[in-house]
């Protein structure tokens, strides 16, 4: 078969590779009813992450189980099911406090960019549906793999509230799915910070009812404006830079949650500014398998429509246009069809 590997900056590939086999009793294989790019598909791929061997690349993904390992006994061949990145027994301590990409088991998955992947801890890790869902809602249950998981999870970390005024700092796939999760979870003000027309229309579309384009001290002055110069109740940071962060900490009010998700490249935090301002702060990889039954349920009852941010579709052997069209800034999140 055929599958994506990353060999340096800006070299991918769609070549051929290794059909998955069945390694432990946990595992199960899936043949992928789609596949896409991540964000963070980008850092090893701009070369800010090093890369010392050929990467097999994909980490969000769902489709039809093919084979079990002889352990497993959740889910079963034929059935349609989606995974978290961050792959969990969903059993240990951490699994069972909510936090499944801590878990004392912990993989990350890779090698879904291709027609046929493993899953390790099949049994934590696999959510299955009751029936084959239609193909239309294919591009929805993709994003609840990766990346609404993770715009939820900010939005959960930072604690959004019916009523409260919520800053989303980033205007990628993450931030776009934040603007999404801060409006089912009813804020009464979203603020999208965003630079980019197409972007800020999904962001509308999606909930936000404000857009702020500016950044740094201006777009810090401007969230201050807007918000009687008190600054907002939580501030989802879904970027992970060192500009991305401190703009995130100066538009939180004093008692604020900052919910951070961006894959920190770069950032230095200041512990008097961190001290002075009050705030609290919560992130890191994001504990999708805690709410992929929630957010399955909401695509499969057609609530909402997360699919949307994907605005590039290509065949797989393109994969490498994809990468161009997202680090070009050219596509928001490319959609690979397997």
């Amino acid at each position: 078969m055929f599958g994506t590997m990353l060999y340096g900056k800006g070299d991918v590939r769609c070549e051929a590779v290794p059909e998955p086999e069945i390694l432990k009793p946990t595992d199960a294989i899936i043949k992928l009813s789609a596949s896409c790019i991540c964000g963070s598909d980008l850092w090893p791929y701009r070369g800010l992450n090093d890369v010392t061997a050929p990467m097999a690349m994909g980490h969000e993904y769902c489709g039809i189980v093919t084979q079990v390992g002889s352990a497993v006994r959740t889910v079963r061949p034929g059935q349609f099911v989606v995974g978290s990145f961050c792959l969990s027994d969903n059993t240990c301590p951490h699994c069972r406090f909510g936090f499944q990409s801590s878990c004392e088991q912990r993989e990350f998955m890779s090698g879904a960019q291709a027609p046929y992947a493993r899953v390790p801890l099949a049994d934590g890790t696999l959510v299955a549906t009751d029936t084959v869902p239609d193909d239309d809602l294919l591009p929805s249950l993709l994003a609840t793999s990766d990346v609404l998981g993770t715009g939820w999870y900010a939005a959960d970390a930072a604690r959004v509230q019916p009523g409260s005024t919520v800053v989303v700092v980033g205007d990628g796939a993450v931030g776009l799915m934040g603007v999404l999760a801060a409006r089912q979870m009813e804020a009464g003000r979203i603020i999208a910070m965003s630079r980019h027309k197409s972007r800020q229309d999904l962001a509308l579309e999606f909930g936000a009812t404000d857009i702020v384009s500016a950044r740094g001290a201006e777009g810090i002055a401007e969230v201050k404006r807007l918000t009687r110069n008190v600054g907002a109740d939580s501030v989802l940071e879904c970027v992970g830079t060192g500009e991305s962060m401190a703009q995130a900490i100066a538009c939180a009010r004093p008692g604020a949650m900052i919910g951070y998700v961006g894959v920190p490249h770069g950032v230095e935090l200041n512990g008097e500014q961190l001290f002075f301002s009050q705030t609290g702060m919560l992130g890191g990889p994001a504990p999708v398998r805690r709410f992929l039954p929630h957010l399955m349920d909401l695509v499969l009852s057609r609530k909402i429509n997360p699919g949307k941010v994907f605005d590039l579709t290509l065949p797989l052997e393109d994969v490498a246009e994809g990468y161009r069209a997202m680090d070009e800034r050219r596509a928001i999140k490319t959609l690979l069809r397997v």
